[in-house]
């Protein structure tokens, strides 16, 4: 096991493996190219280290180039693909064959045939050392592949997780056999939303409100989205499978998460068994539940000052908030209960500086 930043990375592939891999594409291609001079292009910069290997492997007339992308932050793709380095000049007429060192989703792919339909080359061909076959979409083909591999995030060989891990000689794996999965409670100006963002960055988790949800599902006028209004509309509840629907596609959405913390939901004993439920169903659990706890007193003064602010009018009437307590503590009652029973309940201070909270928060997780 290694350590890269605040991550764990376990083994992977040998060097060995990875070489008799790069051994086989070359191979492959001088089969359909030794008699003639291809231009290789490698995607920096993580390709570098496959590049060079592939290129003693291939023993016949070639060029080579790069160009540089892209479209990662930390974990996990940020969407947005930039070019770095532009494609070479004078590639007029030749055999492009791309060089990647891993395709997933297929994002930095699209923008590199992008890229080289401006061009007037003879033809071009995609090559990639890793292969996500689960999470590729399938846009362009995948001419030569060197390993297929299961969608986990992974370094070394040229691979980085926040620069970190490219000059390994073999590949490791993110280490996420312990995912951790917690429910956060917390009274309204407790700093629920605050802690949720710290450690959503500290632990690779993500922050699943089901607020948040709510609003992104309606607003983008999802089939789920146009179910839930339909309910509001009407003055009735939102039933908990169309909730727990909303929750499993932001699940799903994140395959890269190390775990999720749960805001807003459940809200009841039942609503706790559904997600129960429904993680068991994905081989999953929630870890603990984290109630942040204060005096009703200070949490009053908390918000009144905030509603100086923030314009929300439940924010500046004293009576309407004590009433938000009583609801929150007549709903959370019965789930403290169902946890408890569990051994999954923990209560944590949440009064004083905010890093304070955050230790407090952590050492609870560390625990787990």
């Amino acid at each position: 096991m290694i350590k890269l930043h605040d991550k764990f990375f376990k083994p992977y592939l040998k060097e060995e493996q990875i070489l008799a891999a790069i051994d086989k594409m070359a191979k492959e291609i001088a089969a359909d190219y030794k008699d003639e001079t291809p231009l290789f292009v490698g995607v920096l910069n993580g390709a570098f280290m496959f590049v060079a290997d592939f290129l003693k492997a291939y023993q016949h007339p070639c060029e080579v180039s790069f160009v540089r992308l892209s479209s990662y932050q930390g974990l996990t793709s940020t969407g947005i693909v930039e070019t770095l380095l532009d494609v070479p000049d004078e590639m007029e007429g030749k055999s492009v064959i791309i060089l990647e060192d891993v395709v997933d989703t297929g994002r930095t792919l699209k923008q590199l045939v992008h890229l080289f339909n401006n061009t007037n080359v003879k033809e071009f061909k995609i090559g990639t050392l890793f292969y996500k076959s689960d999470v590729y979409n399938g846009e362009y083909t995948i001419d030569y592949v060197g390993l297929e591999i299961p969608d986990h995030f992974i370094v070394g060989y040229g691979l980085d997780y926040n620069e970190l891990g490219r000059n390994l000689r073999e590949v490791y794996q993110l280490n996420q056999t312990d995912m951790i999965n917690l429910v956060l409670f917390g009274k309204p100006g407790a700093g629920k939303g605050t802690q949720a963002g710290f450690l959503k960055e500290k632990y690779n988790l993500k922050h699943i409100s089901t607020g948040d949800v709510f609003r992104y599902n309606i607003k983008n006028g999802t089939e789920l989205g146009n179910l839930a209004k339909s309910y509001i509309d009407k003055g009735d509840l939102v039933p908990d499978e169309v909730t727990i629907d909303m929750l499993k596609a932001e699940v799903e959405k994140n395959p890269d998460a190390a775990g999720f913390i749960f805001d807003g939901f459940p809200r009841t004993a039942a609503q706790a068994e559904a997600l129960d439920n429904f993680l068991e169903s994905k081989d999953m659990k929630v870890n603990a539940t984290i109630a942040l706890e204060a005096e009703d007193d200070i949490l009053v003064e908390r918000l009144l000052e905030r509603g100086k602010s923030s314009g929300r009018s439940d924010d500046q009437d004293e009576t309407k908030i004590r009433n938000r307590f009583d609801e929150y503590n007549e709903k959370t009652a019965p789930l403290k209960a169902y946890y408890e029973e569990q051994g999954k309940f923990h209560s944590v201070n949440g009064i004083g500086e905010i890093d304070e909270i955050t230790k407090r928060l952590s050492k609870v997780i560390d625990s787990l």
